[in-house]
């Protein structure tokens, strides 16, 4: 079973958390509804979720990967 670590976004470096949100947002099957938004727009959005905690970082140890996550669905994750 997956062993899955909270990652603060505060806790990360400025110029690591823009990466990791860059990263995240041009990832294929990325939806942001009808209208096409910039990489910019795509990661002030995400952060803005990170701020409010709507979304968080959630690291699996084993895979060694990293996911962002709804609020909800990163808490039942860490609650198994």
């Amino acid at each position: 079973m997956a062993e899955f670590v909270l990652v603060p976004a505060q806790r990360l470096q400025g110029d690591v958390l823009q990466a990791l949100l860059e990263e995240y947002a041009s990832r294929d099957g990325t939806d942001y509804g009808e209208r096409e938004c910039t990489l910019e727009e795509k990661v002030a959005q995400l952060l803005r979720q990170l701020h409010t905690d709507e979304l968080q970082i959630l690291y699996d140890v084993d895979s060694e990967q990293w996911d962002l996550l709804p609020r909800a669905q990163a808490e039942q994750l860490l609650n198994n």
